[in-house]
């Protein structure tokens, strides 16, 4: 469910843009530390489509790729893919939170809260 480095690098270039982009214009986004191959870039747009992270629509010969999710959505999911696969879920939450700082108590209180409210009928999903 992770994602490897240049996965990671891509992804970000498709999150920061607010439009599709063809398999140029990510590389030509990409760190200028980076320079895969445009058939390295074209593969990864393709394994990201299969794991369903991206969508793409044809563009003359080729496709333009966008984010099927946000960066958050992306990042929850991750953790709820953690927490399933952990063995046991409460043990995992039980020590993050133990040794969460306190900005991300405050941020864990502020979502026990509203998903509180939410289930209550209080707040739209």
């Amino acid at each position: 469910m992770g994602l490897g480095e240049l996965e990671s690098a891509i992804m970000d270039v498709l999150w920061q843009s607010d439009e599709p982009l063809r398999v140029r214009d990510v590389l030509a986004r990409l760190e200028p530390d980076r320079s895969p191959a445009y058939t390295t870039v074209m593969t990864v747009l393709d394994n990201l489509h299969t794991k369903g992270m991206v969508t793409r629509s044809r563009i003359g010969r080729g496709y333009s790729y966008r984010a099927t999710r946000s960066r958050e959505e992306t990042a929850a999911e991750l953790l709820r893919h953690v927490l399933r696969t952990s063995g046991d879920a409460e043990q995992v939450m039980l020590h993050f939170a133990s040794s969460a700082t306190e900005d991300e108590s405050r941020i864990l209180r502020r979502a026990a809260r509203r998903t509180t409210a939410r289930n209550r009928g209080n707040l739209p999903s």
